[in-house]
């Protein structure tokens, strides 16, 4: 089965034509990888894999609109507008962008080393058709965080980030992780990393109940979320 990647080359393309107040500047280093950029798209004879687990509808018609799906149906029943840049797909498919709740911008280049790939990865995803994603843990710091920003703001190729802070933990062997000092560390550590922009958190395998109770208590007051490792607290 042959599917559109309607991230890199469509869904970006859809967004850059947005209204104003909403459309990023994009680079030069995004614009390279946008191939149809058009306020009016139509995708015409396409099968349509909608993510509920209904039958796939064949031969349809999607008119995108400003970034946003306005119609969608029977290539016979819908028209489409004058004016609209057309794309024939025939004999492939489309699906919704797909949403990951625990996904790393981070993989293992040696024992108990973690390289940093941000830079790769997050287009990586993208071309895999995730155009959301959520980083389940961070031993970078910043570039997370930066990478979030600066695919938000149109420099980057990427998906939408929620970019958690550094994993929050206690005495580990990582060497890429820092050791909370306690609870009202944990307070501080959620009150820095939120200032800097982290949108979550995630707390690892040797955090105590104290730590994870302040953590929590101070990123619920925040308005944002915490994921973790039961390990060490237990269920």
């Amino acid at each position: 089965m042959s599917f559109v990647r309607i991230t890199l080359a469509l869904i970006v393309a859809t967004v850059a034509v947005a209204p104003a107040q909403q459309r990023p500047d994009f680079s030069a280093a995004v614009r390279a990888y946008i191939t149809t950029e058009a306020p009016v798209i139509a995708l015409t004879h396409v099968r349509v894999i909608d993510g509920t687990g209904a039958t796939p509808r064949e031969d349809q018609t999607l008119i995108l609109r400003d970034g946003n799906i306005a119609a969608m149906g029977d290539f016979a029943r819908v028209a489409v507008p004058a004016g609209a840049t057309t794309i024939d797909l025939s004999g492939k498919s489309v699906i919704p962008g797909l949403v990951m709740v625990h996904e790393h911008l981070y993989y293992p280049n040696g024992p108990g080393v973690y390289g940093q790939l941000g830079e790769s990865f997050s287009r990586l995803y993208l071309s895999g058709g995730v155009t959301t994603m959520r980083t389940g843990g961070n031993v970078n710091g910043f570039m997370d965080l930066n990478m979030a920003k600066l695919v938000a703001t149109g420099q980057k190729p990427g998906p939408a980030i929620d970019a958690t802070a550094p994993y929050l933990n206690g005495p580990n062997t990582f060497i890429q992780m820092r050791t909370l000092k306690g609870p009202e560390d944990a307070r501080r550590q959620v009150q820095y990393w939120t200032d800097e922009g982290a949108t979550s958190l995630k707390t690892y395998m040797q955090i105590t109940r104290g730590e994870l109770a302040a953590a929590v208590n101070e990123a619920h007051r925040r308005g944002i979320k915490v994921t973790g490792h039961l390990c060490s607290v237990t269920y």
